[in-house]
């Protein structure tokens, strides 16, 4: 990061194999120094990916972590294994911090017909966050990962019901400060053409206190490099990604990174 001049405190992953990737990662020889941590579970998606979470050992401490299951049915009532959300507690500079680490159900077949399930996943990240707000009216919670939806789609603006202004968010609720971005333009994915802005970080309403002795919400961004992005062909401006039709490419991802500041009066 150009501000902190050093690597994320904790990263939210999606799609990964195995814990073994997870492990050559923040072993490659450039995080090596950071000390990362892991907490990483095997889901039952049927294309064998996960979720995790990367933590600085120095700065974070998990205290709790647990993974939920959304269960779904297909059309013919068979279930469809689809990635659990994690959730993860720990102590960051004295204070209780919850990550959930998400990657809703994809488009397949057309956003439509999939909606219900990632409506569904919604409600079950509305069931964690409103069991941490009732053990804690004051929790603050983070909620991040592709969503396979836009912050405007029914999943966050009617099951969630995610703010856009921050100063209308009451306790209780939950900023998205990626919905204005969205209304602005920003993406995080391309497709045919067009942006979506699939990658979200939202979170309760505790994060935009005035009170600077407590960690709160600065400025969320899109991490959106030169580098990152394809300089040639057909997918000239999208993100690079590592494979295509197949083939490997020698890129990043296909999606952008997005990542928040937090911000507290230094002791």
């Amino acid at each position: 990061s150009d501000v902190t001049k050093s690597a994320p405190d904790v990263i939210g992953v999606a799609e990964v194999e195995n814990r073994k990737v997870l492990e050559d990662l923040i072993n490659d020889p450039q995080l090596k120094p950071f000390n990362y941590g892991i907490v990483h579970f095997d889901s039952p998606d049927e294309r064998g990916i996960d979720v995790a979470l990367l933590y600085k050992k120095n700065v974070f401490t998990p205290t709790s972590f647990d993974h939920l299951p959304l269960m779904l049915t297909d059309n013919d009532g068979s279930r469809d294994y689809t990635r659990d959300q994690l959730l993860v507690t720990g102590i960051m500079d004295d204070e209780e911090l919850h990550f959930i680490v998400n990657h809703w159900p994809s488009r397949g077949g057309g956003e439509a017909v999939s909606r219900p399930k990632r409506e569904a996943a919604a409600a079950l990240n509305k069931k964690i966050i409103d069991s941490l707000l009732a053990k804690d009216p004051k929790a603050k919670i983070f909620s991040m990962g592709d969503l396979n939806d836009d912050p405007t789609n029914s999943s966050l603006k009617k099951v969630l019901k995610t703010k856009a202004n921050k100063n209308k968010v009451k306790s209780g609720e939950l900023y998205n400060p990626m919905e204005q971005m969205y209304k602005d333009g920003l993406g995080s994915l391309a497709y045919r053409d067009g942006w979506n802005l699939f990658d979200q970080i939202f979170f309760t309403a505790e994060l935009l206190e005035k009170d600077m002795s407590t960690f709160r919400f600065w400025q969320a961004h899109i991490f959106n490099r030169r580098y990152l992005i394809q300089s040639e062909g057909k997918f000239k401006g999208y993100p690079f990604r590592s494979y295509s039709y197949g083939n490997y490419t020698g890129g990043y991802s296909d999606h952008f990174p997005v990542y928040i500041y937090l911000i507290k009066e230094a002791k």
